[in-house]
């Protein structure tokens, strides 16, 4: 085939055509228009550069849609191209997007734009949002806005900063009641809530979990929350071994609990292995963390109100009785 044909199937069949044909559903919560998720039962792939490219977050594996075709059916090039043709004029779900795309590159840079947003602070859109919607504590969100790990976004929304080694801000989260996204042009590394020389770290998947995690063990001593922001990056799998080979560090994988959780707590214990620390499974029982924090506090609620129910009316004394 010449090259010119090569370059119009490229042009002609995207590659969510492939994952959809192949049975690959798109996960909108987990996506934004430069990164879409496609999930078939525990395998993954992130679509990029508008159809044309494509990654494996939890492996080294991406291209275009030829040896997309190879990745997923095992197949040799030639009988790819054969695969790719035969969706030709497949047309894959056009999602519905929450916030439009601007194709203009930010005129600031990373750090700039983080500088140029104001921290949260009670009282504020992205305050109610992390304290009345996510159920994060306010001691906990005042620990993470006191370490300069968090800025308000646009709407309410919360920015999550993840840092390098030297805590230089190199990108974040950013969720929001209908938003969910991060930085464009940023990097993910590792959000990192506690105590930087800690020997225990719970390395959570999103910087909500991390934070609701914190939530719930009141901010352990000698912990260090973290979040890899969904992703796998070379910078976040390095960052992750600086860590495990310090002494006496114990690594708990304290991602989801799902096959994607599991996925990733299977690389964090080979990570461990390698680096010789100690490792530990922790899973919610809830899908995620703060599903977990918000069925806590609702536990909680109820229990309380059964015993406000349970006391005596305020006319009644002890040892009184009706006359009946």
């Amino acid at each position: 085939m010449e090259k010119a044909d090569l370059e119009e199937l490229r042009r002609k069949v995207p590659c969510n055509a492939v994952l959809e044909d192949a049975g690959f559903e798109l996960d909108l919560k987990e996506s934004t228009r430069r990164a879409m998720k496609y999930r078939r039962a525990s395998e993954i792939i992130i679509v990029i550069h508008g159809g044309k490219g494509w990654f494996d977050p939890l492996s080294d594996a991406k291209g275009d849609v030829f040896s997309l075709v190879e990745h997923l059916d095992g197949l040799p090039f030639a009988a790819a191209l054969y695969v790719v043709a035969d969706l030709v004029g497949f047309t894959p779900c056009e999602p519905v997007w929450t916030r439009e795309a601007s194709d203009r590159a930010p005129d600031l840079t990373i750090t700039e734009r983080w500088q140029d947003r104001r921290k949260p602070r009670p009282g504020s859109a992205t305050w109610r949002y992390l304290r009345d919607t996510r159920h994060v504590p306010e001691e906990v969100i005042r620990n993470a806005v006191a370490a300069n790990l968090l800025r308000e976004g646009p709407k309410g929304s919360m920015w999550a900063g993840h840092t390098d080694d030297g805590g230089h801000v190199t990108g974040w989260e950013e969720r929001g009641p209908d938003w969910r996204g991060f930085a464009t042009g940023g990097a993910k590394v590792l959000f990192r809530l506690g105590q930087s020389d800690a020997v225990r770290l719970c390395v959570t998947e999103a910087a909500i979990d991390a934070m609701s995690l914190a939530a719930m063990e009141e901010l352990r001593a000698n912990t260090l929350y973290l979040s890899t922001g969904g992703g796998w990056a070379p910078a976040t799998a390095e960052a992750l071994r600086t860590y495990a080979s310090r002494p006496r560090v114990h690594l708990v994988a304290a991602t989801d609990n799902n096959a994607q959780g599991e996925t990733y707590a299977g690389r964090l214990r080979d990570l461990a292995a390698e680096a010789g620390s100690g490792f530990e499974r922790m899973r919610p029982l809830a899908e995620d963390w703060n599903a977990e924090l918000a069925r806590n506090q609702e536990a909680g609620r109820r229990e309380n109100s059964k015993e406000d129910g349970c006391r005596m009316p305020a006319g009644r004394l002890k040892g009184d009785a009706s006359p009946g």
